[in-house]
């Protein structure tokens, strides 16, 4: 049988630095055998990050998020999933809101509160968390293993990839990138 894995794409264009990578990777899972199921999250129903209901902390719904919106169908795969791969640009210094959103509703729905199983995730499963900057791929270190420590306590063991020194935009001569420039030059 083979794995099922779960991508998601937490970046607003099709086809540029984060979408390619993710597809990178999912041509890599498929050639080792993976079936792969990829959601873009800019393209998805309205959603949002945890509403803090606790409707997941119930003993009926323990591990699921009860909210119905976009991401339920992501929720529910990656739940289901062998492994995932999810992907966001760096955005201000961190990953996109998308990201965000996901990954609160990711996470919360395993947390527990309960200090000798912190945990109620009954399916862990290996990530891997692309992200595309046009900063230099050490700059957000300290951010990515932040994200790597949380998917390993909630979702599964995790790795990063990073991808800077990103080109943003096609033509850089039509917009006012001088500040920017001058910026990485010291």
């Amino acid at each position: 049988m083979s794995k099922k894995i779960i991508a998601v794409n937490a970046g607003p264009r099709k086809g540029w630095n984060t979408d390619t990578l993710i597809d990178e990777a999912i041509e890599g899972a498929k050639s080792a055998g993976a079936e792969v199921e990829k959601f873009n999250l800019f393209r998805l129903e309205k959603y949002t990050g945890c509403v803090s209901c606790f409707g997941c902390k119930k003993i009926k719904y323990k591990g699921h998020c009860i909210r119905r919106d976009g991401l339920t169908e992501v929720l529910d795969a990656i739940r289901e999933a062998d492994g995932l791969i999810i992907g966001s640009p760096n955005y201000l210094g961190d990953l996109t809101a998308s990201f965000r959103a996901l990954l609160e509703r990711l996470v919360f729905q395993n947390l527990t509160y309960n200090a000798e199983v912190p945990c109620c995730n009954e399916n862990p499963i290996p990530t891997l968390l692309i992200m595309t900057s046009n900063g230099p791929d050490d700059y957000y270190t300290e951010l990515l293993e932040k994200y790597k420590t949380i998917f390993e306590m909630f979702v599964g063991p995790a790795e990063y990839f990073v991808s800077g020194e990103t080109q943003q935009i096609k033509d850089y001569s039509k917009t006012d990138w001088e500040w920017y420039f001058n910026a990485r030059k010291i």
